[in-house]
C-alpha cells in the first residue's frame, strides 16, 4: 500500500543521507556533555554496559516503530497516524499521537534555541580571548552576567532560530540533507581531534577510566536520599534503582523518540532501504560520539583539577576555566563550542520539521510560508525560557504582571510557583510526555497496526528476525518504558505537585 503513496515534501537521494539525517537530530548537546557525566556519575562502564542493553530493548526497536510509522503514511505525524490507523480500520484519533509528538518536539525546540543561542555566544567568547587567565569566580560571574541579561539571550535565541529557519525552508534535499552532510562529518572530525589533543594533556588515562570504569557500586548504590530505593543498608550507601532507571531513560531520548522527527524523517525515506539496517547504524554512531565526547572532556578536566560533577554546569562554568589557561586555549575552546553549536543545530532542524510539515498540509502554504509560521511561534515561546534562565520564578512573572495591571492584593502560597517556566515545562516533558508518548507508539504499532503492515514495511526477510522484533515492541519495550514513566510520573508530582505551601 505505502508502494503508491509519495511524500509531498521531497524524499531522500538515499538511505545514506536518512543516516546522516537521523544521526544529526540524536546527536544533539546531551550527547556532547549529558553523556559523558551521567556515564561518570553512574559507574562509568557498568552504566554503559546497561545503557546499550536497553538501547536495543528500548531505544532500536521504538526507532524502527517511529520510521516505519512514516515511510508507510509518507506525511507528517498526524496525518501518518491517521492513515495508517484508517488503512487498518481502527480509530482515527490515533492522529493526536501524531499530534502530541509534534507538539513535544516544538516545544522542546523553544527552550533548546536559547541553550544553543548561550554556545553560540560562548562560541565568540573562546575567540576572543573572554576565558583567559580568569579564575574560578571570574568564569561563574560571566556565566551569571550572561545569563542575568534577557536581551542579550533574545539575541542569541534569535540569530539560532534565524538560521534552524533558513536551513528548514529550503526542503528536504537543499536544505536538511545538505546540512547534515557537511555539518556530521565536521562534528565527528572535531572530535577526533580534541581527542588528539586530550591524548597530550597526560590525564587520558585517567579521563578515559573514568568514563569507563565497571563501578557497580556507582551504579546500584547511592548516598543521594531522594531515590527511589529496594531497601535500606546498614552502611552509608543504599542500594537504589536510579542509575539503572538513568541508563534505561537515555536510551530511550539518545535516538530523539517521542518527538516526531525519525517519522517525518521515516517519510521521506525510499521504500527499498532497509529500515533496520540503518536504524541500527543510528544508533551505532550516536553512542561512538557520546563515548568520543567523554574521551575529549575527561582528560582536560582531569588535567587541570577541575570538578567532573558540575553537570550541565561543566559546558559553562567548568572548562572555560581551562580554556583560559591551556595553551592555544583560544582556538580549543572556539573550535569545541562550535561543535556543541553544530551538534544543536542538527537536533534543531529536525524538531521543527514536524510542525512545518503539519502546516503545509493543514494550511495548504508553501514550505517558506510555513517554516516561517512555526520559527515564529517557537522564537515567541522561547523567551518564556529566557525569563526563565535569567532567574525570574513564576511568582515573580505574577506579581508583576499584577503590578503593571495594578492588582496589588494577589496571594500566592504554593512553593510550585518559586520554580520558572523552563523548570517546569522541562520536567513536564522529560518526565512524563516523551515516555508516555513512546508507550503509546510502542502500542499502536505492536498491536493496532495489521502485523501485514508492519511486516511489510520493515522487510526484515525472515520470519523470526520480524518475530523477535515484534516480541520486543509489543511487551518488553512497554514494560520498560512503563517503568520510566511511572518512576518519572511520581519524581514530577513529587516535585512540582506535592509542594508545601509557603508559609
Amino acid at each position: 500500500m505505502s508502494d503508491e503513496r509519495e511524500s509531498i515534501h521531497g524524499e531522500w537521494s538515499g538511505s545514506f543521507s536518512f543516516f546522516l539525517a537521523a544521526s544529526g537530530a540524536a546527536v544533539g548537546l546531551g550527547n556532547i556533555w549529558k553523556f559523558p557525566y551521567v556515564v561518570g556519575e553512574n559507574g562509568g562502564g557498568a552504566f554503559i554496559l546497561f545503557y546499550i542493553l536497553f538501547l536495543f530493548l528500548i531505544g532500536l526497536p521504538l526507532m524502527m516503530s517511529e520510521v516505519l510509522v512514516g515511510r508507510r503514511g509518507r506525511q507528517s505525524p498526524v496525518n501518518s497516524f491517521y492513515i495508517l490507523a484508517s488503512e487498518d480500520q481502527q480509530s482515527r484519533r490515533w492522529a493526536w499521537l501524531g499530534g502530541i509528538s509534534a507538539i513535544t518536539g516544538f516545544l522542546i525546540l523553544s527552550y533548546y534555541s536559547v541553550v544553543a543561542g548561550e554556545v553560540m555566544a560562548y562560541t565568540v567568547r573562546a575567540a576572543t580571548g573572554s576565558f583567559t587567565n580568569q579564575s574560578a569566580d571570574g568564569i561563574q560571574s560571566i556565566y551569571n552576567d550572561f545569563r542575568a541579561n534577557p536581551e542579550g539571550l533574545l539575541a542569541w535565541h534569535t540569530i539560532f532560530m534565524v538560521i534552524t529557519c533558513i536551513i528548514v525552508a529550503r526542503g528536504v534535499r537543499h536544505g536538511l540533507e545538505k546540512t547534515v552532510k557537511l555539518i556530521l562529518p565536521v562534528i565527528i572530525l572535531i572530535l577526533i581531534a580534541m581527542v588528539a589533543y586530550s591524548v597530550s594533556t597526560g590525564s587520558f588515562i585517567e579521563g578515559a577510566s573514568y568514563l569507563v570504569d565497571f563501578d557497580f557500586k556507582k551504579l546500584f548504590f547511592s548516598r543521594d536520599k531522594t531515590g527511589i530505593y529496594l531497601l535500606n543498608s546498614h552502611g552509608e550507601y543504599q542500594f537504589t534503582f536510579k542509575g539503572i532507571l538513568a541508563a534505561m531513560g537515555h536510551a530511550f531520548f539518545t535516538l530523539s523518540i517521542g518527538v516526531g522527527v525519525m517519522i517525518v524523517f521515516g517519510s521521506y525515506l525510499a521504500r527499498n532501504t532497509s529500515i533496520t539496517r540503518v536504524c541500527v547504524s543510528v544508533a551505532l554512531v550516536d553512542t561512538i560520539i557520546a563515548l568520543l565526547a567523554g574521551l575529549a572532556i575527561f582528560p582536560i578536566v582531569f588535567s587541570y583539577e577541575l570538578s567532573v560533577t558540575q553537570g550541565p554546569g561543566l559546558v559553562f562554568t567548568t572548562l572555560p576555566i581551562a580554556f583560559g589557561t591551556m595553551s592555544y586555549g583560544n582556538l580549543i575552546g572556539s573550535v569545541f563550542f562550535l561543535l556543541l553549536f553544530l551538534a544543536a543545530l542538527t537536533s534543531a532542524i529536525a524538531l521543527i520539521e514536524p510542525a512545518v510539515t503539519w502546516l503545509i498540509e493543514k494550511k495548504k502554504i508553501t514550505r517558506v510560508q510555513a517554516t516561517i509560521k512555526a520559527g515564529v511561534a517557537c522564537w515567541a515561546l522561547g523567551i518564556v525560557s529566557i525569563f526563565s534562565l535569567s532567574g525570574a520564578t513564576l511568582r515573580q512573572l505574577i506579581y508583576n504582571l499584577g503590578s503593571y495591571l495594578d492588582i496589588s492584593d494577589i496571594d500566592i502560597r504554593h512553593r510550585i510557583f518559586d520554580l520558572t517556566g523552563f523548570q517546569i515545562l522541562d520536567g513536564l516533558i522529560t518526565l512524563v510526555i516523551l515516555p508516555l508518548t513512546g508507550l503509546l507508539i510502542a502500542v499502536f504499532v505492536g498491536w493496532i497496526m495489521k502485523p501485514e503492515s508492519s511486516g511489510a514495511e520493515l522487510n526484515c526477510g525472515k520470519a523470526f528476525q520480524y518475530r523477535i522484533w515484534q516480541i520486543v515492541v509489543r511487551y518488553v519495550a512497554p514494560a520498560l518504558i512503563l517503568i520510566i514513566f511511572i518512576a518519572g510520573l511520581i519524581e514530577w508530582v513529587s516535585k512540582y505537585l506535592l509542594y508545601q505551601p509557603v508559609l
